[in-house]
């Protein structure tokens, strides 16, 4: 057997050399000087060679370690450099991938798949909640603690809906972080059960009221918010399109504004179609603008006339705004008047 006085003294030669120790085990000297563990084995009727470091980064005794737990995988029928590649790959790819590196990486592999309005969706929903809180961890030490923490802050607010669509989406990415490698287990399947239940299915609350309606939108407009987000609201009032609709328009799709019939021509991408129509542009939809539709999109044009949307996001001028920067206004607006009432009830019963 060697012993490290050998291995310390070993010098190099005009031709690599080994110096044998036991169980396949050998010290490979070369024309350098330089020193390394390799062990010869085999595996599937092949030779094969696996290398341990280099000497004296690893000693005798951890090389002669490694070689035991080599010879331990070949009896169980297992090929130790086969192994010793997925071990380095995991911890490689563990160290340096983020949760929103893969959640990126998952939403680019699943996007063909949706349609462009799900899409912005998806990934307006991630940037927007969960790539804050554990976007820069690596996806494998994200637990259930901290997911279960992003998403009740999501709750906080009164977004039960999009809290469930978060934690799927986040099952999505840990799906996609186990099957390369990079983590084991799926937080999220986790807390599904621990989230606030989604609220029944029923009539949406709406006013019918002309008053209420009007009364609305001046509470909104009073409200310390971005102009934006309140010409956004404002367009929605005067189009009744859908927010999905609103959020994505793009100042390509005006058309005839300073003439006597102002369109906005919505492509079928946008529309609520099934994916095999929203390539068809006999599905796009015309909608007809009003005289004050007009006022607000000139209004607005001096803010974002100059990027793509005319309601970009926030944090990112090149997409669109978020889906729930109009709703969050809203509630906003509830929560505010609702404190109110509580510390003002005279005020609300002489006003009945």
């Amino acid at each position: 057997m060697l012993t490290d006085v050998q291995a310390k003294n070993a010098k190099k030669a005009d031709k690599p050399y080994k110096l044998a120790d036991s169980g396949g085990l050998f010290l490979l000297v070369s024309t350098t000087g330089n020193r390394s563990w390799r062990m010869k084995y085999r595996f599937g009727g092949k030779e094969k060679l696996l290398t341990f470091g280099a000497y004296p980064d690893v000693s005798l005794i951890k090389a002669r370690d490694e070689r035991e737990r080599a010879k331990a995988a070949l009896r169980e029928g297992r090929d130790p450099a086969v192994e010793k590649k997925q071990a380095a790959a995991a911890r490689t790819l563990g160290s340096s991938n983020t949760f929103e590196a893969c959640a990126r990486a998952w939403f680019e592999l699943n996007k063909p798949r949706w349609s462009a309005v799900h899409a912005g969706n998806v990934i307006d929903s991630m940037e927007a909640d969960l790539f804050p809180a554990i976007g820069a961890m690596p996806v494998k030490d994200v637990t259930e603690a901290l997911l279960l923490d992003a998403l009740r802050k999501v709750e906080k607010r009164g977004a039960i809906e999009t809290a469930h669509r978060l934690r799927q989406r986040a099952s999505g990415v840990f799906a996609y972080a186990a099957a390369g490698g990079m983590r084991t287990g799926d937080p999220a399947a986790v807390v599904k059960s621990l989230l606030k239940p989604k609220p029944k299915a029923g009539k949406q609350p709406a006013l019918t009221d002309l008053a209420e309606c009007r009364q609305l939108i001046a509470d909104v407009e009073a409200e310390r918010a971005s102009p934006i987000t309140k010409l956004a609201n404002r367009l929605i009032a005067l189009t009744a399109v859908r927010s999905a609709v609103q959020r994505h328009c793009r100042w390509s799709e005006l058309e005839g504004l300073d003439g006597p019939e102002p369109i906005w021509r919505v492509p079928p991408g946008t529309m609520k179609l099934a994916l095999k129509l929203k390539d068809d542009v006999t599905f796009e939809h015309i909608v007809p603008l009003s005289r004050q539709a007009v006022e607000v999109i000139e209004a607005v044009r001096p803010l974002t006339g100059h990027l793509p949307f005319l309601f970009p996001n926030d944090r990112h001028a090149h997409r669109p705004m978020s889906e729930n920067a109009v709703r969050a206004l809203i509630i906003q607006l509830d929560l505010r008047l609702g404190a109110y009432r509580e510390t003002h009830p005279a005020y609300f019963l002489s006003a009945v």
